[in-house]
C-alpha cells in the first residue's frame, strides 16, 4: 500500500469502530436491566382490581396484601381512613398476594373473592383483617370464613361453591401476575401512581404526605 494513503486508512478504520461502538451502546441502553420489573401504566393498575373510591380519582393507591400478614392487618384501617379523607381525589385498589409461609392466606383470599362475586368484597376484606388474630390461629379457618360469610348475609351455598371455583382462582392468579410484573416480593407492598412506597414510609403521616404531593398540580417552569 502506498504510504501516502495510510493516514486516510487509519482515520477510516477509527471512524468505523466509533460507529460500531455507538450502535452497541445505543442498543444496550434500550435493553431493560436483567430482572428489573417492567414499567406499567395506571390503566393496568386498575384492570381487574377491587377499587374503593372514585374510579376517576387522580391519585391511585395500589396495595398488594396478605390477609394473614400482621403488618397488612395494621395498615388496613389507616388506608381505609386515608381513602375516606381524600375522597374523591384518591382511589384505593387491593390485590391479593398470599405468602406461602402463611397457611391460611390463600383460603382467606379465596373467601374475599367469593364474597366479591356477591358484591361484598370490601366487607369481607375488612372483616378478615378485623378478625385476623382469631382465624389465623384456628385449626379450621375455613369454617370461620363460612361463618363470616353468613354474618355478611351471603348465599352460603354459592359462597362455598365460588371459593373453590375457577373464577376466584383466576382472579388471584391475575393479582399475582401483576405483582410479579412490578417486582413485588413481600406484603404489604404499596404503590401510589405506580411509584413504590418504601416500607419505612408505610405509616399514616408519610402516606398522607405522599398523597398530598401527588394531588398537587405540576408546576410549569
Amino acid at each position: 500500500m502506498d504510504e501516502r494513503y495510510l493516514p486516510f486508512v487509519i482515520v477510516g478504520l477509527v471512524a468505523l469502530l466509533s460507529i460500531a461502538a455507538g450502535a452497541v451502546l445505543y442498543h444496550a441502553k434500550r435493553l431493560p436491566a436483567p430482572g428489573a420489573p417492567k414499567q406499567t401504566s395506571l390503566k393496568e393498575a386498575t384492570e381487574g382490581g377491587h377499587i374503593l373510591g372514585s374510579p376517576d380519582a387522580p391519585v391511585t393507591l395500589e396495595e398488594f396484601g396478605d390477609y394473614e400478614c400482621p403488618p397488612c392487618g395494621s395498615l388496613a384501617a389507616p388506608l381505609n381512613q386515608l381513602e375516606h379523607d381524600y375522597r374523591p381525589r384518591l382511589r384505593m385498589i387491593f390485590r391479593n398476594f398470599p405468602l406461602v409461609n402463611h397457611p391460611h392466606a390463600r383460603d382467606a383470599a379465596c373467601a374475599a373473592e367469593a364474597a366479591g362475586l356477591q358484591g361484598k368484597f370490601w366487607e369481607m376484606h375488612d372483616l378478615l383483617y378485623k378478625e385476623q388474630s382469631a382465624w389465623s390461629r384456628a385449626t379450621d379457618a375455613r369454617a370461620l370464613f363460612s361463618a363470616y360469610a353468613g354474618t355478611l348475609g351471603l348465599d352460603l351455598a354459592r359462597f362455598e361453591k365460588d371459593r373453590e371455583g375457577d373464577q376466584v382462582k383466576e382472579r388471584i392468579a391475575a393479582d399475582e401476575k401483576r405483582a410479579s410484573a412490578l417486582g413485588v416480593k413481600t406484603t404489604p407492598s404499596v404503590f401510589i401512581n405506580n411509584r413504590p412506597i418504601p416500607p419505612a414510609a408505610l405509616h399514616p403521616f408519610a402516606l398522607r404526605a405522599t398523597v398530598d404531593a401527588a394531588t398537587k398540580p405540576a408546576v410549569t417552569p
